[in-house]
């Protein structure tokens, strides 16, 4: 079972009893809205759902091309977000993925706790050269999140998503990170 920690926090795999802070963290509009494929009202079916695909692809028999972890406090044992490194490439050496806080823990710093490790992770133990994100316009947080690891914006995919917690048509920003330009500025 693939799991990493940092002070405050362990990044796990998905399970059955995270439903309840799933739900509760992806319910929330604020939250949603930065998301394409989360729709609103999130659901405990949407939340079955994901774990079930999360679950399904954990298999560690087969060649792994995603990460999904569930964000947890340490203290608590409550899951607070999720993170994901996908679409890995191996042969091109890149990845991407994302990350979303539950708003009642944002502002703590635990989105850059979780979002540093990911980019540990990737780079260091899958070997990875390049990471691809992104951000709605409009999402100035995740910018800046992105833009403390050294994250650069390289274009604009204009009109590329239908958000499905609202229905709104997204300009994605979109954003690259090379394995120097990380080591450069940690």
């Amino acid at each position: 079972m693939m799991r990493l920690e940092t002070n405050r926090l362990v990044l796990r795999e998905w399970t059955f009893k995270d439903i309840n802070d799933l739900v509760e963290g992806l319910n929330n509009i604020e939250v949603a809205q930065w998301l394409a494929l989360i729709p609103h009202p999130y659901t405990i079916i949407d939340a079955e759902k994901w774990i079930q695909y999360c679950t399904k692809n954990s298999n560690e028999e087969k060649l792994v091309e995603a990460y999904h972890f569930a964000i947890e406090l340490k203290s608590t044992q409550k899951v607070i977000g999720g993170i994901s490194v996908d679409k890995i490439n191996r042969y091109h050496g890149s990845a991407g993925g994302g990350i979303w806080i539950n708003t009642k823990y944002h502002g703590l710093g635990y989105g850059s706790e979780a979002f540093g490790k990911r980019i540990e992770f990737a780079f260091e133990e899958l070997k990875l050269r390049r990471l691809d994100n992104g951000y709605f316009k409009g999402n100035e947080s995740s910018y800046k999140l992105q833009e403390k690891f050294g994250y650069k914006v390289e274009g604009i995919r204009r009109k590329a998503f239908v958000c499905m917690a609202n229905g709104e048509i997204m300009d994605e920003y979109l954003t690259g990170l090379l394995k120097e330009e990380w080591v450069a500025v940690n």
